[in-house]
């Protein structure tokens, strides 16, 4: 059974930084593609950024040059380094895993993949 769980949320004015973090468990990690996606309140869910087993990325436009993904392989831990945020940035951020490509994951979400219960950023203005 595929288990994410999701930290390193919170709030922060616009221009700071956090790091999200993501525990990965209960399948053959490098056999996925893991990444992010984003929601926030009545707007449809947003790919962020994925990486798939041999360190390829993709990136949403809307972050490129801000956010940073990597991953742990030893620890089974993905990471999200996000600097500069803005107000628009503020949503639930899920960790998500998906047999796909990154470029493609990023593009419909991690929508038929599984994901975790999300951590919160807030970026206030």
């Amino acid at each position: 059974q595929v288990q994410l769980v999701e930290s390193g949320g919170g709030s922060v004015q616009a221009g700071g930084s956090l790091r999200l973090s993501c525990a990965a468990s209960g399948y053959t990690y490098s056999s996925y593609c893991m990444g992010w996606f984003r929601q926030a309140p009545g707007k449809e869910r947003e790919g962020v950024a994925a990486i798939d087993s041999d360190g390829s990325t993709s990136y949403a436009d809307s972050v490129k040059g801000r956010f940073t993904i990597s991953k742990d392989n030893a620890k089974n831990t993905l990471y999200l380094q996000m600097n500069s945020l803005k107000p628009e940035d503020t949503a639930m951020y899920y960790c998500a895993a998906e047999r796909s490509h990154p470029a493609t994951v990023v593009a419909h979400g991690f929508r038929f993949g599984y994901w975790g219960q999300g951590t919160q950023v807030t970026v206030s203005s």
